[in-house]
């Protein structure tokens, strides 16, 4: 097996705040979706730190993880298998000076709502997975993550 037919290990965040979801909108695909803040993880850089420089780069909102979402597969479309762990984290200051990744056409909160509305919008099913999962209580503690160098 070749390196390019590994699964791609990626990071996403569900971002909360007063009942709206931090999303990205963005162009993949030939087609405007919705995502969670969301990469890939560098090597040698570890999950956690991941999701926070992602979001930042996508939304320009710094975070706070604060617990495991979850771990999926997803095979996409494109032929591409994508690793993803989710973590959950809180806002904690915005930098609206920050420019967004190229690929981002804006940051924006929704209602939970405005997401179920938008469903086919979503990048893929775990999109709306996850919050869901969120929502139902359905999480794990940070510490279940580690690393060795």
């Amino acid at each position: 097996m070749t390196r390019e037919n590994l699964p791609h290990p990626t990071v996403a965040t569900v971002v909360e705040q007063e009942g709206r979801y931090l999303m990205v909108h963005e162009h993949r695909d030939n087609k405007w979706v919705y995502n969670q803040p969301a990469g890939h993880i560098e090597n040698g850089e570890h999950i956690i730190d991941a999701a926070i420089r992602e979001t930042l780069e996508e939304t320009a909102w710094l975070v706070e993880p604060t617990a495991i979402a979850g771990i999926s597969m997803y095979h996409a479309p494109n032929g591409i298998s994508y690793l993803r762990t989710t973590l959950i984290a809180k806002p904690v200051r915005h930098h609206p000076e920050r420019a967004l990744d190229p690929d981002i056409h804006e940051a924006v909160w929704l209602s939970y709502e405005e997401l179920l509305e938008k469903s086919e919008q979503m990048r893929s099913p775990i999109v709306l997975k996850v919050i869901n999962d969120v929502r139902q209580g359905q999480t794990y503690p940070l510490a279940m993550l580690y690393e060795h160098r």
